[in-house]
C-alpha cells in the first residue's frame, strides 16, 4: 500500500496558537501519535507526508518586512524554501520522537520540494491568494512597493498582501521521493505546496495549494490512496448551516455535482474536494478527507469522508 497523507495547518498550530516552536513540535507529535495509531505507516507500507505552510510563510514575510532596515528581504519563493526546512525539521524530530516511543524502526528523511509551474497561468495575471499579517493601507503600500506584490483590502479588517495560486504541473524530484518510499523511508516533501519554479527553475513570486500539489504528487509516484487531513472530521453538505450534513461515502460524479451547486467554500473545503478529483480521475483508487484525532477511524471506515472513482 502505497499513501500520500497531506497534513493541513492543525497539525502543526491550531488556531488561536502561537507561532513558537515548542507549539509546533507537540501538535506535530499529537499528529504523528494518530497517523501510527490509524496503521498507515505499519509493515512495508510506502507513506509520504506532504504539509501546508501558509501562517508560517506568512510570519516570515512579515519578519522579513520589520527588519528590512538592517537585513535584506527575501523573496516569497526563498521564504517557501525556508519554512519547508524548518517546519520539515519539526516534522521529521516529531515522527522520530513517536516511532521511538512506540519502539518501531523506521527510516525518516526530509526533502525539499520544488514544483513547476507555467509563468503564463492566469492566476499570476489576477492575484487573489492573501499572505501575511493584516495591515493597515500605508503598511501595505510601503510593503507592495518592496516586494513588487500587489495588496488588497480583506473583509473590513485591513490590507494583506496577494499572490497568484497557479495550477501544479510537475513535482521535480517525485522520482527520488518514490524510489526513497519504495525502500520503507518516510518521506516528508512537497511543503506548502512545493517551491513554484518556471521551465528554468527560476523562483516564481506565488503559491501552490497543498492540496493540488500533493494529489499530483500522489499520481506521480503511484500512490493507491490520499488522505486529506483539515480541521473538521469529514466533508459537510451546506456546511455552517442549520440543514449541514456530513458525507460519509461518495463518488466523483455525486461530488461533483455537489460543487457544481455550491457546497464547498473556494477557501477552505472545495481545494481539497478538486484535489481529491483530480487524484481519482487520474486513477487513485480512494480519498479519504477527515481530521487527525479521527483519521485511525477513518483508515476502519467509521468516520471521515471516503471519495472513491
Amino acid at each position: 500500500m502505497k499513501s500520500v497523507i497531506a497534513l493541513g495547518g492543525n497539525a502543526l498550530r491550531k488556531r488561536g496558537e502561537g507561532f513558537d516552536y515548542e507549539t509546533h513540535l507537540e501538535n506535530a507529535k499529537i499528529t504523528f501519535r494518530y497517523i501510527l495509531e490509524s496503521g498507515l505507516i505499519s509493515g512495508d507500507n510506502s507513506v509520504v507526508i506532504t504539509h501546508g505552510n501558509g501562517p508560517q510563510v506568512g510570519m516570515e514575510f512579515m519578519r522579513h518586512f520589520l527588519t528590512k532596515e538592517r537585513y535584506p528581504m527575501y523573496p516569497l519563493h526563498a521564504l517557501t524554501a525556508s519554512t519547508q526546512g524548518w517546519i520539515g525539521y519539526i516534522l521529521e524530530q516529531a515522527l522520530r520522537s513517536v516511532l521511538r516511543e512506540k519502539g518501531l524502526n523506521r527510516d525518516v528523511a526530509t526533502l525539499i520540494t520544488l514544483i513547476g509551474v507555467s509563468p503564463e497561468d492566469p492566476a499570476l495575471k489576477n492575484p487573489d491568494k492573501p499572505i501575511g499579517e493584516f495591515m493597515d493601507q500605508k503598511e501595505a503600500q510601503e510593503l507592495s512597493i518592496l516586494t513588487g506584490l500587489p495588496t488588497k483590502e480583506d473583509a473590513g479588517r485591513g490590507w494583506r498582501l496577494v499572490v497568484g495560486s497557479p495550477k501544479p504541473l510537475k513535482v521535480e524530484n517525485s522520482h527520488i521521493i518514490n524510489s526513497l518510499a519504495e525502500r520503507g523511508v518516510l518521506v516528508i516533501a512537497l511543503g506548502g505546496g512545493g517551491i513554484p519554479v518556471d521551465g528554468r527553475y527560476s523562483g516564481v513570486p506565488a503559491v501552490v495549494d497543498k492540496d493540488k500539489a500533493s494529489a499530483l504528487l500522489a499520481l506521480g509516484i503511484g500512490a493507491n490512496a490520499l488522505y486529506i487531513l483539515t480541521q473538521v472530521p469529514h466533508v459537510y453538505t451546506d456546511y455552517g448551516t442549520e440543514r449541514q450534513k456530513e458525507i460519509r461515502r461518495i463518488s466523483v460524479e455525486e461530488v461533483l455535482a455537489l460543487m457544481e451547486e455550491g457546497h464547498f467554500a473556494a477557501g477552505s473545503m472545495l481545494p481539497k474536494i478538486e484535489a481529491a478529483v483530480e487524484f481519482l480521475k487520474g486513477g487513485g483508487e480512494m480519498v479519504v478527507i477527515t481530521s487527525p484525532d479521527h483519521l485511525p477511524d477513518a483508515v476502519r471506515g467509521k468516520a471521515g469522508t471516503l471519495i472513491l472513482p
